[in-house]
């Protein structure tokens, strides 16, 4: 009888469900947008799905349209930690170098900084895990002349030394866009490569962002 009864207790452990890791996507328009049909967030869960894993992970877009990292601060505690995510990828700064240039409400880079390594720390504080994403681009043209490209840089290289001292997992897509760009827009085309409108992704983009955030969101084990 107690054998039996062991026995069933393993059996029932073995079938009970998984938990799915909880993912949330946390930016602006960019996610936005990558949340709907066609963006980003889909296409990672078909690519999740390609390789058998979609019971492990359940994908919640979190992206404001305009937001910069202090916008992201405020509503940090509502859309991020009360939902008690697993794992949390962070994908901004654009808004925060394009709006200096077009209304003056942009986020000079310690300001930047200091933002952003608060979420980080109530993050680790919690036990979730931080992913940090480079900003990709505020236009095309392969040839360093996009208007933003010396202030996009410097951000970009203010992230991926922040990821690598605090031992965060790093999605570059500053890298991987301007790689990208430099391979197949031949005509030096300042939109339409990987955007639609120098910022807002095509499906091409919308594509190698998913690639490049399932790539390093899979080898993730928490």
């Amino acid at each position: 009888m107690k054998y039996i009864l062991i026995v069933a207790t393993i059996a029932l452990f073995a079938f009970q469900p998984v938990k799915k890791k909880k993912v949330i996507f946390f930016g602006d328009s960019i996610t936005q947008q990558g949340a709907a049909p066609g963006g980003y967030i889909p296409k990672i869960d078909s690519l999740c799905k390609q390789e058998n894993r979609q019971g492990d992970y359940d994908f919640v877009g979190k992206g404001i349209s305009g937001n910069r990292i202090y916008d992201l601060f405020f509503r940090f505690q509502e859309d991020v930690l009360d939902q008690k995510p697993d794992i949390v990828i962070v994908y901004i700064g654009i808004n925060d170098v394009w709006h200096k240039t077009t209304s003056g409400t942009g986020t000079e880079l310690r300001k930047f900084g200091e933002f952003y390594d608060k979420m980080i720390k109530k993050m680790k504080d919690q036990g979730i895990q931080p992913v940090m994403c480079t900003p990709s681009v505020i236009g095309e043209y392969n040839d360093d002349t996009n208007l933003q490209d010396g202030d996009l840089n410097f951000y970009a290289k203010w992230i991926r030394e922040y990821a690598s001292k605090n031992t965060i997992p790093l999605i570059d897509l500053r890298k991987s866009f301007m790689d990208y760009v430099d391979k197949n827009n031949p005509k030096n085309e300042e939109k339409g490569i990987l955007t639609t409108d120098r910022v807002h992704l095509n499906a091409t983009g919308n594509l190698l962002v998913a690639r490049e955030m399932w790539k390093v969101l899979k080898g993730i084990e928490k």
